[in-house]
């Protein structure tokens, strides 16, 4: 039963309180507690780093890269400069689970970046933010000056002989810049363009120097891991999805809304929660992680569990946890075309398939909306999308792909009668609407 459902037990635990985003609302709920027994010496590096690994804790912005695992790669001993950069350039369509813990619970978030920076051997951290983010910047920087006034963050934090620098950065709004080289790029002041790997950040990062960069979600999360133990984040979810997730709900339900639920809730409770698909229409398809990740049909996802291995199962990912549903009104055609839109606007242009690729994409869609396809450009859309897959620096090859191969997997009548008839199956009209 969705009543049944504990929300809000991690990163968004303040949102009861008032004035959330402060120092003093913060405090109340042992916040910087955690930060305290760091300085104290009373928590050391490598226990950090297993409970980490113990919790579970997969990164939150899309990948899904385990974080303990990550947070190991840069070793902290070997003399030298060292960075951890926290990517809140939230740009995937379909998600806004990050600006709620960048305005109204970001002292979770600069104590996560600094117990992180810590453990790594870095004393410089910076997070970066969406263009379009102002508010959410102005927030953090009203509490990263509270946390320095309490000398909690900046030189000799509490006395002690530990310091950690934390600078908020917004960025001008490209979505490349999610891409954890590319941010690295603009955060030297270059074009923000991917790296080819290796080198790895971990190895060579910012300023050439070992770096870790780890998505918001998963930097509030250590704080509350650390404070209540590995196992108790773990046990939120389930046997190999630990924790909870933040799920963005959009598209055609009664109730859009930002959730943070354990992982292993059934899609059905999360859509129960957002109060059913609108106007009592039927469900006909969801894309669970963010518009990169696969479609899947709405019977199969009323029959899934909101977890790593459940969006797995229907052939999917949980990616951002950006879940967009689509009722039964929806042309497929058009609502394919208005995501390759965003992708072909959005390459950063470096690799010749994804600048190229993308396109043509959005200009064999076009045709068909207009009346001017013919039945084999649908298998052209396959064969192009299938070109660009695993034929580019980052993973944007895949991003703009997955959508094309699995919109067309599933729903390959409509693209076929739209081809044949010059008009959508849906709606009887030229373009789809």
């Amino acid at each position: 039963m969705t009543n049944a459902i504990k929300q809000n037990q991690v990163c968004y635990r303040t949102f009861h309180l008032d004035q959330p985003w402060s120092l003093e609302s913060y405090e109340k709920i042992g916040g910087y507690k955690i930060w305290k027994s760091v300085v104290a010496g009373e928590i050391k590096p490598d226990f950090i780093i297993q409970s980490i690994k113990d919790s579970m804790l997969m990164g939150r912005g899309g990948a899904g890269f385990p974080t303990g695992l990550k947070m190991g790669f840069v070793n902290r001993d070997k003399p030298g400069q060292k960075y951890l950069v926290c990517n809140s350039d939230e740009s995937e369509p379909g998600t806004s689970k990050d600006r709620f813990i960048l305005s109204k619970n970001p002292h979770q978030l600069i104590e996560g970046m600094a117990i992180a920076a810590y453990t790594m051997g870095a004393t410089v951290a910076y997070n970066y933010m969406r263009g379009e983010f102002m508010h959410e910047f102005n927030q953090c920087e009203k509490a990263l000056q509270e946390a320095k006034e309490a000398g909690l963050i900046g030189h000799h934090v509490l006395g002690s002989k530990i310091s950690i620098q934390i600078h908020n950065l917004i960025g001008a709004g490209a979505y490349i810049v999610g891409e954890e080289t590319a941010m690295l790029e603009s955060l030297e002041g270059k074009r923000a363009m991917p790296r080819y790997k290796p080198p790895f950040p971990a190895n060579y990062g910012l300023y050439g120097k070992p770096t870790t960069v780890n998505n918001t979600e998963s930097l509030a999360s250590i704080p509350v891991i650390l404070e209540k133990g590995a196992e108790w984040f773990k046990s939120l979810g389930t046997e190999k999805s630990g924790g909870t997730k933040i799920f963005s709900v959009s598209g055609h339900v009664a109730k859009p809304g930002v959730f943070e639920l354990p992982l292993g809730t059934s899609f059905k409770d999360l859509l129960k929660l957002c109060g059913g698909i609108r106007n009592n229409r039927g469900c006909k398809a969801v894309i669970p992680g963010g518009s990169s990740m696969k479609v899947v049909p709405g019977k199969t996802m009323l029959g899934a569990e909101m977890s790593y291995e459940g969006m797995k199962a229907v052939n999917s990912a949980i990616g951002s946890g950006g879940v967009i549903v689509m009722d039964d009104c929806t042309c497929m055609v058009h609502a394919l075309t208005c995501i390759v839109k965003f992708y072909r606007d959005e390459s950063c242009g470096q690799c010749t398939p994804c600048r190229e690729g993308t396109g043509w994409l959005h200009e064999m869609l076009l045709d068909i909306l207009s009346g001017k396809g013919k039945v084999e450009d649908v298998d052209r859309l396959v064969d192009v999308a299938n070109k660009i897959e695993g034929r580019t620096i980052c993973a944007f090859g895949e991003a703009v792909a997955w959508p094309v191969q699995s919109f067309i997997e599933h729903f390959r009548d409509e693209f076929v009668y739209f081809c044949r008839n010059g008009e959508s199956m849906i709606s009887g009209t030229k373009n789809g609407k």
